[in-house]
């Protein structure tokens, strides 16, 4: 699993930085996940083939998360795509995007599929045998969604030195793979677990999008691998976060915490701060496990 950064910053576009956008690659999927202005130079920075990209989730309809959607979509027509591209987002994204396309006369040259969303409970958006998106709802001044990939337990791994050691034919590694006891070619009834082990623990990722701190959220995300949380604010600027809907370093620490999550990435930092290491080191007083976002970081999960 890899998490491309490509902008973590909040509400207004730098020179030196990039309003929300990050990709996720993971079971052979690449995601998009929001959508700020410059994403599109920032995937061409970072090498991110366009043509990888089939499914889009946008958390809310504010700017600083899908301005660069449309022109992102704009250019997958110039680059001739052929192939449909789903894109997931509240109720509104789809009048939006086509509003423009058709005062342009832009219409997409490729299937382009809204999956407008309403819920305020979690569902399901997405699922293959090897994973699975569904939305966390976040408490924002406008209706958002985080998002939780969450992959499926992966075949067993065979041990083919014990499998020999048991006689056991060749056409019955598939089935031992998924679990099955086999019998050997001396007609022996082979226990699974003597010759497989188990596969590596399933990984997830929790994006967690602008919120106020909300100890609801920490039910749906329960030991997740990693999560990402906005932390807009330090504790000198609190006061704001409230009334804005945002969360401070240390209560995405304090969500992190509770949750019992592996890993915590800090991002959608105010561009009020120069030095956002401040943020590590407020959230560490609560959390020890965290990862400073930053355009252009990847960060892999083994």
């Amino acid at each position: 699993m890899k998490i491309t950064i490509l902008g973590c910053y909040a509400a207004t576009p730098r020179s030196f930085t990039n309003p929300t956008s990050q990709v996720l690659e993971i079971k052979n999927h690449l995601f998009l996940i929001d959508c700020g202005e410059g994403t599109q130079v920032q995937l061409r920075r970072n090498k991110i083939k366009f043509s990888k990209i089939k499914h889009i989730f946008i958390s809310h309809l504010h700017g600083d998360h899908f301005y660069g959607l449309v022109g992102l979509v704009s250019t997958f027509r110039l680059l001739n795509r052929e192939n449909e591209l789903h894109i997931y987002g509240p109720k509104g994204i789809k009048e939006i995007i086509t509003l423009q396309l058709k005062l342009a006369n832009s219409w997409t040259n490729f299937p382009l599929i809204f999956h407008e969303l309403t819920s305020k409970q979690p569902e399901l958006l997405f699922e293959d045998s090897k994973l699975s998106v569904s939305t966390l709802p976040l408490k924002h001044r406008v209706y958002t969604n985080g998002f939780l990939f969450k992959e499926k337990a992966g075949d067993r791994k065979l041990l083919i030195d014990k499998a020999e050691e048991y006689n056991i034919d060749f056409s019955l590694f598939k089935s031992l793979k998924k679990g099955k006891d086999v019998v050997s070619e001396d007609g022996k009834l082979i226990p699974n677990r003597l010759v497989t082990a188990d596969p590596p623990p399933p990984k997830s990722y929790a994006f967690c999008s602008d919120t106020v701190f909300d100890l609801e959220l920490v039910p749906m995300i329960k030991n997740t691998t990693v999560l990402y949380h906005e932390s807009t604010f330090l504790e000198d600027q609190r006061e704001l976060a409230f009334p804005t809907k945002h969360s401070t370093a240390k209560e995405a620490a304090t969500i992190a915490k509770e949750a019992g999550v592996e890993k915590l990435i800090l991002g959608h930092y105010s561009t009020r701060y120069e030095n956002i290491e401040l943020f590590r080191t407020e959230a560490s007083d609560i959390f020890q496990n965290i990862i400073l976002a930053d355009d252009g970081e990847e960060i892999t999960v083994e």
